[in-house]
């Protein structure tokens, strides 16, 4: 019955259920090194429950205090650390490698570890730059190793059916699409300062909130698009927190300009409250994902009427509600991502072709023309 019903929510967000039931065969653990530990986003690999495709067998961490606390908080052995990749890799020789440094080091990770052929998963966004980011994919396809990309919002069951729903026609074709994301700010949060180092320092996050955030409206844009590349990119920053982020800028508007529609990414660390959401307007109604579970369709009527459903989704099925799970049945040849998949290189080449556009349109006051 539970293969049923993930069958099910497969054919609903256009998965091929071939993909599933080869993901449900069993199979060794994919040996994976987790390379640092100073993104918060790493709780989500240390803390994640034993789903038997995954092994965790080497940990990068200069940082002894931190390491310790963390391996108190997770229960892991400190005989997992390790102070340089070299060593980790020599002594636990992992498959692939989770990256949860600052997004600086991410060209580093890939030098060491594509020549070795040890597959890579980055946390977003892809890289600090347009240049590390082509020094990364050259390094990739030379030593045919998979670089992934990895967002929350991929996994977001929303986000799955607004991208069926619209290529299956259901609105027609979009005009604008709107995504907004981000929180209250870092430092109002209470980030830990291992975190909040890096984060708030423009050459290791590349960035403030146009980085942080900028990427997943990117990555969106560039999915629902099917790799189309903006014509035009115009940005406008701000640094509204001069007091919490001084180094960096806290809210960023980017507009893409598409042949046939406009794109709309508001990226903030000004919002009141956390938010990952998109909206598609097309020519009949439209696809609101208001957050990971929250669904609704508008479908119009006259000038301002309208026909309103709305749903609550389930999760997706495994491997496709969570990263470490796909990079494994990618790792392991049980899936291929499909062209311009949101984790996929060629999609996120693409994020930061955008997001260094959108840099220089913010800095010059000029709206950017992509060749």
């Amino acid at each position: 019955m539970k293969l049923n019903i993930a069958l099910l929510l497969l054919i609903i967000c256009g998965i091929s259920t071939n993909e599933v039931l080869a993901q449900n065969t069993t199979g060794e653990k994919l040996r994976v090194g987790v390379i640092g530990l100073t993104h918060t986003h790493v709780h989500w690999i240390l803390g994640r429950p034993d789903k038997g495709d995954i092994e965790i067998v080497g940990i990068v961490e200069s940082n002894g205090e931190l390491a310790k606390r963390y391996s108190e908080q997770h229960g892991f052995s400190m005989d997992l650390v390790y102070n340089t990749m070299d060593e980790m890799i020599s002594a636990a020789k992992p498959k692939a490698v989770a990256a949860f440094g600052s997004i600086y080091e991410h060209l580093e990770v890939v030098q060491k570890c594509a020549p070795l052929g040890i597959h890579v998963m980055v946390e977003k966004p892809l890289a600090v730059s347009l240049d590390h980011a082509n020094q990364m994919q050259a390094l990739a396809k030379k030593h045919n190793i998979h670089l992934l990309t990895n967002y929350e919002t991929t996994w977001y069951p929303t986000n799955q059916k607004a991208y069926k729903l619209y290529h299956e026609g259901k609105i027609g074709e979009a005009r604008k699409v709107i995504v907004r994301d981000g929180h209250k700010g870092p430092k109002k949060l209470d980030i830990n300062s291992e975190f909040l180092d890096w984060l708030l320092d423009p050459k290791e996050n590349g960035g403030g909130a146009i980085m942080d955030f900028g990427c997943y409206g990117a990555n969106l844009m560039t999915w629902l698009h099917k790799g189309e590349r903006p014509v035009s990119v115009t940005a406008v920053t701000q640094q509204l927190q001069p007091e919490n982020n001084p180094k960096v800028d806290d809210d960023a508007t980017i507009i893409l300009a598409y042949k046939t529609s406009q794109g709309i990414i508001e990226a903030s660390w000004n919002w009141p409250m956390g938010r990952k959401d998109m909206e598609i307007y097309g020519l009949t109604g439209a696809i609101y994902a208001d957050n990971r579970h929250d669904f609704r369709v508008r479908m119009a009527e006259g000038y301002d009427g309208f026909q309103e459903e709305k749903e609550k989704l389930e999760e997706m099925p495994s491997p496709y509600d969570d990263p470490f799970s796909l990079l494994a049945a990618v790792v392991n040849g049980k899936i291929t991502l499909p062209p311009y998949d949101l984790s996929s290189l060629e999609n996120n080449m693409i994020v930061m072709e955008i997001l260094e556009a959108a840099s220089k349109s913010a800095k010059t006051g000029k709206t950017v023309v992509l060749d």
